[in-house]
């Protein structure tokens, strides 16, 4: 591998990489998530934890939910490292107070979601599913129009066999 002196580095890819923090910070997430197994999904988003009507020191089943370890216990609350959140909604799914965790995230289609409750969470899958079983069952069986082109074509050949 060739060894990079002065003249062999563009000044000017130094430049756009330092001059966009968000290609640092999406290469720093993807860092990070490596280790952890989960794939990002969603463009961006948010997450917040509500602190005065959150129960984590009787619970702390969010934190335990979380499949990237993005939510942890410290000082007598939740705490979000923003840089490791997924924005999955595990721990909406698994917190036994209502509107205690905020998470609002954008799909790459440009769909954005907010929920906070787990019906929520529950109501938002079960739309997704329901559109791709859909779109599956469109995929897979002929539509009324390809019935009746079918039926029309073997009811015509009958019909001409019997004359």
């Amino acid at each position: 591998m060739p060894e990079k002196t002065a003249s062999s580095i563009d000044i000017f890819d130094l430049l756009s990489e330092a001059d966009s923090p968000d290609v640092a910070k999406k290469k720093r997430r993807q860092e990070l998530l490596k280790p952890t197994g989960v794939k990002e999904l969603f463009k961006e988003g948010s997450i917040s934890v509500n602190k005065y009507t959150c129960a984590g020191v009787q619970c702390k089943l969010c934190v335990k939910a979380c499949p990237t370890n993005a939510l942890y216990w410290a000082a007598g609350e939740v705490g979000v490292i923003e840089d490791l959140c997924v924005y999955c909604g595990a721990c909406v799914l698994n917190c036994m107070v209502d509107d205690c965790i905020k998470v609002e995230r954008k799909r790459e289609d440009g769909v954005e979601e907010r929920f906070s409750k787990p019906n929520d969470v529950i109501k938002l899958a079960e739309k997704l599913n329901a559109k791709k079983r859909s779109e599956r069952v469109k995929a897979v069986f002929p539509t009324a129009e390809d019935y009746r082109e079918r039926y029309a074509k073997n009811t015509d050949t009958k019909n001409a066999d019997r004359t």
